[in-house]
């Protein structure tokens, strides 16, 4: 089921006035893929009446103000993404295309979409319901933070944006929480995964370094930041604040991870599974050509990449559906009018993390000493692809599915240590579930970068090239490998992709074609390290590339632009 997005709608429900309005930088696409599509069918589950209303025109208030004002709040979101991200290539030049927007032309969201939407709001309702921010552009910018466009430290964007309230990482319990106390009058400010601004210090909170501090020296912004990136799991953070001028803000520990049988439910709501019809009159929305037959198997990333924001957002534990739940959906993609047979991904940030964790984790929360998997698998991951060989099994069997595949990167270095399943479980791979390709992501091959990036050494790689090779060429298959690099990350100069090139020229025999340039996103240790120059794990001085032309030089040389 759609949500509501007109008035015309809103009178076919019967429904005089909203409880809630969503806003969002994405077109409205109601998919599970979608953070503001799940929280908003989430809501309306919980009883509540929920709107929403994509993409704005942020110059009148047409758009705006086409549902009236919500009772309880406003949601706003910048999308799937950072809009600086979306908009913004890592050359800081203009993205052209949106695979998020109707008719893909990328003129349909605002930079800073989180202030530029919390201003409209404000500019054409006064005194309206409170303001709630979520998704990726505001939880990863929900402390002082490093912002690559402006090349600057700014404040939390609750402060930009003049927000009330700021829900932070999967918001699913929180946003409830939060709904149900607004209904009946209760007080917020112990809610458990928000943020909010206040004139007083909360009692035993952590205090981090102060906005002026950090914004004045970069060793303190790095202390910071190492506060806050090891306080953030659900079983032992503290609450933080942080001074900004005269005011606080106040960040609550995180929500507790959801359960299986809570994520179970949450994928079993009604999905329209489409672009709803007031936006498909833009025309075509590139991200349902991937999102529309695709699965997602679990949530979180504990491969903690220092590039990578998905642990901060998402967590670093492994929550994943049972497989009654997933084989559930399958059969409902199966059953739609235009499903060809074919099950685009089952997945999520690494596809060979279902089903996998630490139990240690799960009741005594994430180690502050040590990684799950660099610079090496740890001894406590409970490494065991057998329940996701069993789950591919029984989806092949769903009537009406042709094939299986999995598109998402896998962790080469998690399944090698699997020394039970590696080898079966690359066989049910490359027999069913690769569609000619198979992604993984060494991100470069120089041990030095590789040790500032946080990614195992090149022995795993080239260990594993050879067991995929042996069993493809075993099974008389014609797969390959997809190598996915990164060029420019803080610590890597000319020199280093040379390197690279003649590394992936030498023992790849590959050409490679999958190069990003480094991007600096908010909350990560690679952003860290860009904007104060220092490796935080050593406290040494690195070569950080700062010129775009030479971080496109960069990439030019491995992808064979620039040979000398």
């Amino acid at each position: 089921m759609f949500l509501p997005t007109t008035r015309a709608e809103l009178k076919k429900l019967k429904w005089d006035k909203l409880d809630i309005i969503l806003v969002t930088g994405d077109t409205y696409i109601d998919s599970p893929f979608i953070g503001v599509s799940v929280i908003g069918q989430v809501l309306l589950a919980a009883g509540f009446r929920v709107g929403i209303i994509a993409q704005p025109d942020w110059h009148n208030a047409d758009d705006i103000s086409r549902l009236g004002e919500p009772e309880l709040f406003w949601g706003i979101t910048g999308g799937c993404m950072d809009s600086m991200v979306a908009n913004y290539t890592a050359t800081r030049k203009k993205r052209h295309s949106d695979d998020l927007t109707a008719g893909g032309k990328n003129n349909r969201r605002p930079d800073r979409a989180c202030v530029v939407y919390a201003n409209l709001i404000r500019q054409h309702f006064k005194n309206t319901s409170p303001l709630v921010l979520g998704g990726v552009e505001a939880s990863l910018r929900r402390i002082a933070h490093y912002d690559y466009w402006s090349d600057s430290i700014r404040r939390s964007i609750l402060f930009d944006t003049r927000a009330d309230i700021l829900v932070y990482g999967m918001a699913e319990k929180t946003i409830t929480e939060l709904a149900f106390r607004l209904q009946s009058g209760k007080a917020l400010k112990d809610i458990r995964g928000i943020c909010y601004i206040d004139s007083g210090r909360p009692p035993d909170y952590l205090e981090l370094p102060s906005f002026e501090d950090v914004l004045a020296n970069k060793k303190t912004f790095a202390a910071m930041f190492n506060l806050f990136y090891r306080n953030n799991d659900p079983l032992t953070a503290r609450g933080m604040i942080q001074q900004h001028g005269p005011r606080f803000l106040i960040h609550n520990p995180p929500q507790l991870s959801l359960t299986t049988e809570e994520l179970d439910k949450i994928y079993a709501l009604d999905f329209a599974r489409d672009v709803h019809p007031f936006y498909q009159a833009g025309g075509k929305v590139k991200a349902m050509d991937t999102i529309k037959f695709s699965l997602t198997s679990h949530r979180g990333c504990f491969g903690e990449c220092n590039f990578c924001s998905i642990g901060v957002h998402e967590g670093r534990t492994i929550i994943s559906r049972s497989e009654k739940s997933i084989i559930a959906e399958a059969q409902k993609l199966a059953a739609l009018p235009d499903f060809k047979g074919y099950i685009l991904d089952v997945g999520g940030a690494t596809a060979n993390m279902y089903g996998i964790d630490c139990t240690r984790k799960q009741t005594q929360g994430a180690c502050h000493d040590k990684r799950c998997l660099y610079p090496r698998v740890c001894a406590n991951l409970n490494v065991d692809h057998s329940r996701q060989i069993n789950l591919m099994r029984q989806m092949r069997k769903i009537e009406g599915v042709k094939k299986v595949f999995v598109a998402s990167g896998i962790r080469y270095d998690l399944l090698l240590a699997d020394k039970k399943h590696c080898t079966s479980y690359m066989q049910e791979l490359i027999a069913h579930h690769i569609s000619g390709q198979l992604k993984i992501a060494p991100e470069h091959t120089g041990n030095n970068i590789l040790k500032i990036m946080g990614k195992p050494g090149v022995d795993g790689l080239l260990a594993f090239k050879t067991i995929f090779e042996k069993l493809n060429s075993a099974a008389g298959s014609k797969q390959f490998l997809t190598y996915y690099f990164i060029a420019a990350h803080p610590g890597c100069a000319e020199v280093d992709m040379r390197d690279l090139k003649a590394f992936t020229s030498r023992e790849l025999k590959i050409n490679p074609q999958q190069v990003q340039i480094f991007t600096p996103t908010p909350a990560t240790y690679s952003s860290l390290m860009y904007w104060t120059e220092i490796d935080p794990a050593t406290g040494g001085k690195i070569f950080v590339e700062k010129d775009a032309n030479k971080k496109q030089r960069q990439k030019d040389i491995i992808v064979g632009r620039t040979i000398k």
